[in-house]
């Protein structure tokens, strides 16, 4: 395998909300993506998937842990080479398409920005020319890019901050809910897009999602996180065919069936940390074959694997 295009350890985020009461968003997270893959982060709402992707692009700044992208050390001071490259190299896609978006600027405009500011095109018409075509790319029509936000229906909105992501041709994306917004139908449009600007450009993707089967389609290794903690990480395969940890067996098993007949038959397996006595802060990785490893103590571990 090819050096790591990114590279988290022990990565930690803590938000002070008052001199006695800390909120630990992120706790001790560590992984690795490589060159022209998708790695898929799901969990709950609350569970730090969405830190994780605003602390590894500097939207916030991590309290602890190292942070490495592209060979360069982004997690401390960045000076101004670093912060150019990392401008460049790494874009995000926000979850909000309501708030992502200038309302004061046209859409060309916003898509077209990155190229302005880091003098991409030598012409206007250059400029315009790859915004129209990127426009075409997320099923918009290129006369759309005299209009203004207010204008677009939300999930419209969503196409317009995925194709502000993609025209600057990253290294590295992070997609954080980029399909949430939108119907199921244009959901696969939009992932296969994805995954055909990847083959075109080896651009890798940090996929931060709720729908599991979407994860499962467009990831190559997946993370499980748990409030704040990575509790199991693999391939694809490995989580999907064999789940150790009790979290993810019931993350998986809540995902619906699409045959009526399974899905009436389908028990949502439900997990309590507390009642399951599992101490995140004592585990520790374990692999349990190939990529695979999971949060637990050696008693977690053997309880799960003879289960």
């Amino acid at each position: 395998m090819s050096e790591a295009l990114m590279k988290v350890e022990n990565l930690k985020q803590y938000f002070p909300i008052s001199r006695r009461f800390t909120v630990k968003a992120v706790n001790g997270v560590s992984f690795e993506i490589y060159p022209g893959e998708t790695y898929g982060l799901v969990g709950e709402s609350g569970s730090g998937k969405t830190t994780i992707g605003r602390s590894v692009i500097r939207l916030h700044d991590p309290t602890d842990g190292t942070v490495t992208f592209n060979g360069k050390v982004i997690s401390g001071q960045l000076d101004r080479e670093t912060k150019a490259m990392l401008r460049e190299d790494m874009q995000m896609i926000f979850q909000d398409p309501m708030s992502s978006l200038n309302p004061r600027k046209k859409v060309g405009d916003i898509i077209g920005e990155g190229l302005d500011i880091h003098g991409r095109c030598a012409s206007r018409a250059e400029r315009d020319a790859l915004v129209a075509e990127m426009l075409k790319k997320v099923g918009l029509s290129p006369a759309h890019a005299e209009r203004y936000p207010h204008q677009f229906s939300g999930g419209q909105r969503q196409r317009v901050g995925i194709a502000r992501a993609l025209i600057m041709n990253p290294k590295l994306i992070i997609a954080d809910e980029c399909i949430s917004a939108l119907d199921v139908s244009i959901q696969a449009q939009v992932v296969n897009l994805m995954k055909d600007i990847q083959d075109d450009t080896n651009c890798a993707y940090l996929f931060i999602a709720h729908d599991l089967s979407m994860v499962k389609y467009i990831s190559d290794r997946i993370g499980v996180l748990h409030l704040g903690y990575m509790v199991e990480t693999g391939t694809t395969e490995e989580i999907f065919s064999n789940p150790i940890h009790p979290y993810t067996k019931s993350l998986i098993s809540a995902v619906p069936l699409p045959n009526p007949v399974l899905e009436k038959r389908r028990t949502a397996v439900a997990y309590d940390r507390e009642a399951e006595g599992v101490d995140y802060a004592k585990g520790t990785e374990h692999p349990v074959g190939g990529t695979h490893t999971v949060l637990a103590t050696n008693e977690e571990l053997s309880r799960w694997m003879k289960g």
